[in-house]
């Protein structure tokens, strides 16, 4: 996951923490560190890259430092489309849609110009899923939205067996099910939708 400076949101596709208004990098640039502090150092990872340290939770909510968190996803793996598609599956079914996401964010990262807003769509819908799993309604709809309507132009000539408009239905009717009393979050992994069609 890429994130913005100064926060734990994704610059892509808006994962990370909830949808709570989170302070921009110039906005917190413009806050001095308290005084009896000194100014936090950004974690960095391997190659130099910001990217925050913290553990997460199964849904990818951070955690404070030292806590026992869920391994999060390597960047940058290498997989075929069907690899992909396999591991994000498996992840979802496990009720892990945030780390479906990194790894649906990698195929996207890597896909040719084509299919790029395939697997944005793709990768926006699991974070559509975290954002429902974590009881979020409104962040959840938004993302499930804007994955809807990535993947929707592939209807007609769906790569790898991706099941456009299962995954359009089932985006539809999680949305319908976050609108409607009592609208707390849902279990993630029996929420889950199957990215492939049936043999595909």
């Amino acid at each position: 996951m890429r994130e913005r400076p100064g926060s734990d949101v994704c610059e892509y596709c808006g994962a990370g923490a909830d949808t709570a208004q989170l302070p921009t990098a110039p906005e917190a640039s413009r806050q001095p560190p308290a005084p009896d502090r000194p100014a936090l150092r950004r974690d960095r990872d391997e190659q130099g890259r910001a990217r925050s340290a913290r553990p997460r939770d199964g849904l990818g909510r951070p955690l404070p430092y030292g806590s026992p968190g869920v391994a999060r996803q390597p960047e940058g793996v290498p997989r075929t489309p069907a690899e992909s598609l396999a591991e994000a599956q498996r992840l979802l079914d496990a009720g892990m849609p945030f780390h479906a996401h990194e790894v649906l964010e990698d195929a996207w990262k890597a896909a040719p110009e084509p299919e790029r807003e395939l697997w944005r769509g793709l990768a926006q819908l699991a974070v559509g899923l975290t954002h429902a799993a974590r009881g979020n309604a409104s962040g959840a709809a938004a993302l499930l939205d804007r994955g809807s309507a990535a993947i929707a132009p592939y209807a007609n000539a769906a790569p790898y067996g991706i099941d456009i408009s299962g995954l359009t239905d089932w985006a539809r009717q999680l949305t319908g099910r976050l609108n409607e009393p009592p609208n707390g979050p849902v279990p993630a992994a029996e929420t889950a939708p199957r990215l492939r069609a049936a043999g595909g």
